[in-house]
């Protein structure tokens, strides 16, 4: 992005935050009769879309404010997807008002408290109980998601979604960021690993998918408020579609912002495994079927997330995310060892791909 487009962008934020602010106050004279002094928006975050979140506070009761631009953003998907979480038991934020024409929207306040820090401190700590804990609440929303959500609601997470999310990888993280040359031959071996990725997770069970259901993306809720055991705030949720069974849980486990030892990652994937069994979400699946279900479909995922770290950087102006591809890249290396149908692309990658990625990147050898 150019010193242009920057400010043209930081002056289209300062309107719309201007727009949103006028809005929510409008909306909250209505919801909060008692309240008449205009409230200002706090800063939140933005994620990896176009949305921006604000907070907004009124005697004791807060809320959050968003922009979603609806020339990026579809605000539509995103009520319907929060009403069908809700109805299936799922904590997910209410939504007290939307307008569609501007992409704004006004939230419940899940707080501040995000799985990840707490889940990096439980590792530290070495609190391994803790940790297994969350991840618990978190298996056990994922599981009433894929046994309550009616998934004939949602787009299918096609063969066509599913090959131009791997494409991403060529284009954004091996050529546009690490400047690789990829010859026919090397275009062939490619396409031919996606080609079997995609097959794979195509013929998993097909269910109700989150697509985001990682530790930046889950809360831990006020327990004045939320019950222990309730299950965790669950956010950033617009992007569900009908999916592979496997999808949610590898993200959640196999997470991109922290890594666990495979023994851990393995025992809590075991407590999936019962429960989908118990609930009849998998009903023909072996533990052998099942765990290679899951490897092929985090491969998928993490080969994709290369290349969306990457356009992140280039075209949204975001390098951060940037220092979480070396952890995605060693899922990748370890996981995809172990599977012979990928020997091809995987030794590409370290001949070709690997040694460029280390220095920009800059990794340890």
């Amino acid at each position: 992005m150019t010193d242009l487009e920057q400010l043209q962008q930081a002056e289209s934020n300062s309107a719309r935050q201007q727009q949103l602010t006028d809005w929510v106050n409008s909306v909250l004279a209505e919801l909060l009769l008692d309240s008449t002094t205009p409230q200002p928006l706090e800063v939140v975050s933005g994620d990896a879309s176009f949305r921006r979140y604000f907070r907004v506070a009124v005697d004791k009761k807060v809320f959050i404010a968003v922009d979603a631009p609806p020339k990026h953003e579809d605000s539509r998907v995103f009520v319907r997807n929060s009403s069908l979480l809700l109805q299936a038991g799922i904590n997910a934020p209410k939504v007290y008002s939307v307008d569609y024409v501007n992409g704004f929207m006004l939230l419940e306040d899940f707080g501040n408290d995000l799985y990840l820090p707490h889940l990096r401190e439980a590792q530290q700590s070495k609190e391994l109980d803790f940790a297994e804990s969350l991840y618990r609440d978190a298996i056990g929303s994922l599981i009433l998601l894929q046994k309550n959500v009616d998934s004939g609601i949602l787009d299918p997470y096609d063969r066509e979604q599913l090959q131009g999310e791997l494409v991403l990888f060529v284009d954004w993280f091996c050529i546009a960021l690490l400047e690789i040359n990829i010859s026919d031959k090397d275009r062939i071996c490619i396409e031919k690993s996606f080609s079997f990725l995609t097959d794979a997770a195509l013929s998993q069970p097909q269910i109700a998918v989150h697509r985001d259901y990682h530790s930046r993306n889950l809360m831990i809720l006020d327990k004045a408020i939320y019950s222990e055991g309730s299950g965790p705030g669950v956010i950033d949720f617009q992007d569900a579609m009908r999916g592979a069974y496997t999808y949610d849980l590898v993200s959640l486990l196999r997470d991109c912002y922290i890594s666990w030892q495979p023994n851990l990652i393995d025992k809590w994937s075991g407590i999936y495994f019962d429960a989908a069994k118990s609930n009849g979400i998998i009903q023909e699946i072996s533990l052998g079927q099942f765990s290679r279900d899951l490897d092929l479909m985090g491969l998928q995922r993490h080969i994709k997330v290369m290349g969306i770290f990457a356009r992140l950087c280039i075209r949204d102006n975001k390098p951060q995310f940037l220092a979480d591809i070396p952890m995605v890249i060693r899922y990748f290396l370890e996981v995809g060892e172990k599977y012979e149908e990928l020997a091809p692309f995987l030794g590409w990658f370290k001949q070709t791909v690997f040694p460029v990625a280390k220095r920009v990147l800059k990794l340890e050898s």
